[in-house]
């Protein structure tokens, strides 16, 4: 199925008013036009896991540690840090210069507050402040974490990138209870926001900060080295409509477009004024996401009895018919990392035998019950992959209602736990980071911590056994060991279906230099 097709005229009226050229006209060179893949409309990152967000978060705020091109942590926000008592003291020293967005100095009281709030929400933030003792400032530059055991991974917690960073706020916002929404972004990162310019599903507007200090030394890289603001403002365009966003980067009315449509990615790259590359090679994996605590996906022999009917081919085909856009055999880990296995390919994610799904279903019990599946109509993955979700879920004799929404909806309801009748829902298409399932560290999406969990809040005592070992594990032979079980435990537990892995390009003018690897980031990045 073709994006333009599917999403053709889906948002027309909040397009129209922004694909006029005089707009573009308008704009000066020290100015970047940015076309997201979604419209942003959830602001706070400790509130929610969505990719907009996060790309949002890391222009406003920062992190005591970053992600090199490697995956490993370095400095930040902090100097360095002292490691003391056996490994059960932590000394983390802020570096000079660094100011919030109204002036004021960030402090280590600022950190302490927002750590405390983002591993509240996050699970490698809680495993962390499970052998926290106590996390306090000692002084204004001093951050100090008295811990119960050795935690090695302390750097790797602070630094995480994907889905929810440990964004530095001040202390008066950090103390938000962290099941509300932040909505005042003050954050000490290379741009401020321009809250008086947002337009909800049209635009937002960003500025550089003028007194932002680039952390000296090191290689730009993942969200770790230097951050330069090169633009005196950022705007982003939300333009559903795929052909439009198209058109505006050829004319030169936008000048990066974060995903492309794979039907549009040839015609893209024979213009000889744009680049059209993969800049994340981890990827995106889309999967299906059960709600495990309420009918009729509470029923584990009706998850499971899904699981085994999914065939990753026929959903990534679906996505693009060039198999090097995409990947299949994907499973709890991002093929190419260490942690990545096979476990349990023998049996899943083959040709569907829609006789043997069916017969699966009904010997799981399932009655019938209404099965409401949120598709997002406005995201250019998730709104085709879940087309083929729901018609497949029909053929094995599941009673889908369809509930079309747009994005922003989708990211909003499913923090709903009520029954469907009252407005909640069974399932949704989604789109997982490949840094999101680098290890067990950092894969939220297999977490299975009931209610302190990710959305659909899974709860298997086996599941958490495993990666709490994992965590505690040093041995790398013994920690692949342990995250095949964890694969195997998944399938088991089939909290949530891999549908493939992609490999989204993004494309910019040639005007544009400067872009990074991974995710879209807006630093360093200047106009030639």
């Amino acid at each position: 199925m073709l994006r333009r097709q599917f999403l053709g005229g889906v948002s027309a009226a909040a397009l129209a008013p922004l694909a006029m050229p005089r707009l573009a006209r308008a704009q000066g060179e020290s100015v970047l036009r940015f076309v997201p893949f979604v419209d942003l409309s959830l602001l706070d990152p400790v509130a929610t896991t969505a990719t907009p967000t996060r790309n949002h978060a890391f222009m406003v705020f920062d992190t005591l540690y970053g992600l090199d091109s490697d995956f490993q942590p370095q400095p930040q926000m902090v100097e360095g840090h002292a490691i003391e008592d056996d490994g059960r003291r932590w000394l983390l020293k802020l570096r000079d210069g660094l100011r919030f967005h109204d002036g004021s100095a960030v402090t280590a009281r600022d950190c302490v507050a927002s750590v405390q709030r983002w591993a509240s929400r996050d699970s490698f933030g809680q495993a962390l402040m499970a052998v926290t003792n106590e996390l306090d400032a000692p002084d204004d530059k001093t951050i100090r974490f008295r811990l119960k055991r050795p935690f090695p991974l302390l750097p790797a917690a602070l630094a995480k990138a994907s889905p929810s960073m440990c964004a530095i706020m001040p202390e008066r916002l950090a103390k938000t209870d962290p099941s509300k929404q932040v909505t005042e972004m003050m954050g000490s990162g290379p741009f401020r926001w321009l809250p008086d310019q947002q337009m909800a599903g049209a635009r937002a507007a960003y500025a550089r900060f003028d007194q932002y200090v680039p952390r000296q030394g090191g290689t730009p890289g993942g969200t770790a080295g230097p951050k330069v603001a090169r633009f005196e403002r950022v705007e982003w365009t939300t333009m559903p409509d795929v052909s439009a966003a198209s058109a505006a980067l050829r004319a030169g009315e936008v000048d990066w477009w974060e995903t492309p449509s794979p039907d549009l990615a040839g015609m893209l790259k024979r213009d000889r004024n744009l680049r059209v590359e993969v800049k994340d090679r981890q990827g995106l994996t889309p999967i299906l996401r059960f709600n495990c605590i309420q009918p009729p996906f509470d029923n584990v022999a009706l998850r499971r009895a899904v699981l085994g009917a999914v065939s990753q081919a026929e959903f990534m085909q679906a996505y693009s018919s060039d198999p090097e856009t995409w990947n299949i055999k994907l499973g709890m880990f991002c093929p190419g990392t260490p942690m990545a296995n096979d476990i349990g390919f023998d049996r899943l994610f083959g040709d569907t035998n829609i006789a043997k799904a069916r017969a699966a279903v009904v010997a799981s019990g399932y009655k019938g019950e209404k099965v409401a599946f949120m598709l997002p109509m406005d995201h250019p993955v998730s709104a085709p992959l879940g087309q083929l979700g729901i018609d497949l879920f029909k053929r094995i004799g599941l009673n889908v209602d369809m509930q079309a929404m747009d994005t922003g909806t989708l990211f909003q309801r499913r923090n709903s736990r009520e029954p469907v009748e009252k407005g909640g829902w069974s399932v949704f298409p989604s789109m997982v980071s490949g840094l999101n399932i680098l290890d067990p560290a950092v894969t939220s999406v297999a977490r299975a911590n009931g209610l302190q969990g990710w959305y659909g809040w899974p709860t298997s005592q086996k599941a958490e056994q495993l990666r709490d070992a994992w965590m505690e594990e040093r041995d790398l032979a013994a920690q692949k060991v342990l995250a095949a079980q964890m694969q195997a435990q998944a399938w088991d537990d089939a909290t949530f279906i891999p549908t493939g892995q992609i490999f989204q390009p993004m494309a910019w003018r040639r005007s544009i230099d400067g872009v990074l690897d991974g995710f879209v980031k807006f630093w360093n990045v200047r106009r030639v």
